[in-house]
């Protein structure tokens, strides 16, 4: 298989001269949110707005009532979540959940597996915050303790990032979607030194696996299926539930699988 560029960087031959890159399907990731059900101070109750700038996200709702309010190119937008919605939304659309039944429970599909989990997520705050780099990281970052005070520091960072949302929605509200900019190069230029991390994690995983997937599809063209003997079953291991940026999140390390064929 012709690879512009030659071998992806970190791939690891599988027996059979393709590449092979760990991960779940796709070189996405999964996770668990069962949305906040904290008052917010619009008088809603829900997670802290915010936007991915290189990830597409998705939602399998599990159960519950919720809307999720949108921000993006097409302005403002409401969509009601009820057990089995399923949609997505591309980088740049400022996203907010609300906990309509105060049970919200979704499945989290994410595009870029290690993106997020870098830094690929950038709340709303407001544009102060925005414009200070050190200012941003203090803000957004859990401290250490115990559940109590990471609770309420998740809260806090939660009602900031509502208070740069509400007057952001106003803006587009009177003049449109242009009024998303500010917001967006203020994100470009947080994540900019990150990026050249990120890439590499997407070498291995999403574009790996597509490779990879190329690879295969020569080898069959040829009629040969070398690769089919190495077939195998993969677990993984639940991570310790955490404070997310939407709600109590539950995830699984995807990377570091236990393999349970046999």
């Amino acid at each position: 298989m012709r690879v512009p560029g030659g071998v992806i960087p970190g791939a690891v031959p599988d027996g059979e001269g393709t590449p092979s890159a760990a991960g779940f399907p796709g070189g996405t990731g999964v996770s668990r949110v069962r949305v906040y059900d904290w008052p917010t101070p619009d008088g809603q109750r829900g997670g802290s707005p915010h936007l991915h700038t290189a990830s597409t996200e998705g939602y399998v709702v599990l159960g519950g009532e919720g809307v999720l309010e949108t921000l993006s190119g097409d302005g403002y937008a409401e969509y009601r979540l009820a057990p089995d919605t399923v949609l997505w939304f591309t980088p740049g659309t400022i996203h907010r959940l609300v906990n309509v039944s105060g049970d919200l429970d979704i499945l989290v599909v994410m595009q870029n597996a290690g993106l997020p989990e870098a830094g690929d997520a950038v709340f709303t705050f407001p544009p102060e915050v925005l414009e200070d780099p050190e200012r941003y990281t203090r803000e957004a970052a859990l401290p250490p303790g115990d559940a109590e005070e990471r609770s309420e520091a998740a809260r806090r960072r939660r009602d900031l990032a509502i208070e740069g949302y509400l007057a952001l929605r106003e803006r587009v509200a009177a003049d449109g979607p242009a009024a998303l900019t500010p917001l967006y190069e203020a994100a470009a230029a947080l994540v900019r030194r990150r990026v050249a991390g990120w890439r590499s994690i997407w070498q291995l995983r999403p574009l790996g696996q597509a490779v990879k997937t190329g690879a295969h599809l020569d080898l069959l063209e040829s009629g040969a299926a070398p690769h089919l003997a190495s077939s195998s079953v993969t677990s993984a291991d639940a991570r310790p539930a955490t404070f997310g940026m939407c709600g109590h999140l539950s995830a699984w390390d995807l990377h570091a699988p236990v393999h349970t064929s046999g």
